[in-house]
């Protein structure tokens, strides 16, 4: 099976292709372009780097949440574009999931985590391998306060973690672990790795974003019609 995968939903841009049960080709970029300048010259470099082609794909592969609102639009148009030139089927894949996933195992709980700013955290709980927590967004504060109550280390993964690391180690102490650099991002290979194993595909006609909260605009033109009732 070979299978593109993408992630658009945080800080960096990944592009994966899995095939045959190996990961062929990976690459993560964090630097200053923004996702729709970076993504289709990497998901051409991945074609180009391992000699296939959007045609020999079984699968294409996108994060469609939680995480940043332009970033997500950003991946599920562009694999939903994709997918209706070449009519592949796709796989939605949860960003808190792929995060869990990429830290591999842990003697304890992992919270992947995406900055949803304000003080707050898209956040998810997993135990050896199972969710155990559905995702939210929710205060750090907040998190840190229901985490204190389980009495078990906590490993922290995601943007999240680099952007709050400071004020989680003041809120938690030593049951804060956090991962190390090489897997503080999502990583893409581990959205292929999902998409692999998925039971069911989707058509581009019902892939769609996962928003846990509306986009600000949203929130901002709701406001404005209530103060004005």
């Amino acid at each position: 099976m070979n299978i593109l995968a993408i992630d658009t939903s945080g800080p960096t841009c990944g592009v994966a292709i899995f095939s045959d049960g190996i990961i062929r080709f990976s690459q993560t970029v964090l630097n200053k372009r923004t996702h729709s300048v970076n993504l289709m010259p990497m998901v051409d470099a991945a074609f180009a780097f391992t000699g296939l082609s959007l045609n020999e794909m079984d699968r294409l592969a996108c994060v469609v949440g939680p995480g940043s609102f332009t970033g997500v639009r950003l991946g599920v148009s562009t694999v939903k574009g994709l997918a209706h030139g070449s009519g592949k089927p796709c796989v939605a894949v949860n960003a808190l999931e792929a995060m869990a996933l990429g830290v591999g195992r842990f003697d304890g709980l992992i919270c992947p985590m995406q900055d949803a700013r304000a003080g707050q955290v898209y956040a998810a709980l997993f135990r050896d391998g199972m969710r155990i927590a559905p995702d939210e967004p929710i205060a750090l504060t907040e998190l840190a306060k229901r985490l204190l109550t389980m009495n078990q280390k906590v490993l922290f993964t995601g943007d999240g973690m680099t952007v709050h690391r400071e004020e989680i180690g003041d809120l938690m102490g030593e049951q804060a672990v956090f991962a190390d650099p090489a897997f503080a991002y999502l990583r893409p290979e581990t959205v292929a790795e999902i998409a692999a194993k998925a039971e069911e595909t989707l058509d581009y006609l019902t892939l769609m974003p996962l928003y846990l909260r509306a986009p600000s605009a949203e929130r901002n033109r709701r406001l404005m019609e209530a103060q004005h009732e």
